[in-house]
């Protein structure tokens, strides 16, 4: 790969987030949507199996709001999983009232095929950088990503941007 330029950097740099993330979602969608299209409920799917693989989330409500789906959509989720074999609902020891989404040994084996064919998708979509600049590109996306969930978790909804920051001081 060429090194881009200072001048040319400072004109990339100067493009409006909102298209730059609307033009990244689509050239995503276009690579993941063929990846994970035969899962239930496709990306938002495959969302759901990653994390039950991947994170350590107690219960229904936590999961719906680290992955940002209604409470009252992430059930109909779960249950189209739960119909394909691919994860269960256990009773948490600690609260028998809690359900923790699990991923079955079927649920495991699909996530191993799609989380390979997800990376090659990743791979294409990030193509433009170098394989460094491709690692500090995810890490600094998911500390935003991070801050977002965690906004929106605290207030219910995303911050707007009239709002001030929690614990900011004007004057």
């Amino acid at each position: 790969m060429v090194s881009a330029s200072v001048g040319e950097r400072a004109a990339e740099a100067e493009c409006d987030l909102g298209w730059s993330v609307g033009m990244l979602m689509r050239n995503y969608k276009a690579h993941a949507d063929p990846c994970v299209g035969d899962l239930p409920r496709g990306a938002r799917g495959y969302q759901l199996l990653y994390t039950v693989v991947r994170k350590n989330i107690p219960n229904q409500l936590r999961l719906a709001e680290y992955l940002g789906i209604d409470r009252s959509v992430m059930p109909y989720v779960i249950d189209d999983l739960v119909e394909a074999g691919l994860v269960e609902r256990q009773p948490d020891p600690a609260d028998r009232r809690a359900r923790k989404v699990v991923a079955t040994p079927l649920g495991i084996e699909k996530f191993q095929q799609l989380e390979a064919q997800m990376a090659r998708a990743e791979r294409a979509v990030l193509g433009a950088l170098e394989l460094g600049e491709q690692d500090q590109f995810r890490w600094l996306l998911s500390r935003v990503a991070r801050q977002a969930g965690d906004q929106a978790t605290r207030t219910g909804r995303p911050k707007s941007p009239e709002e001030p920051e929690i614990g900011a001081h004007h004057g």
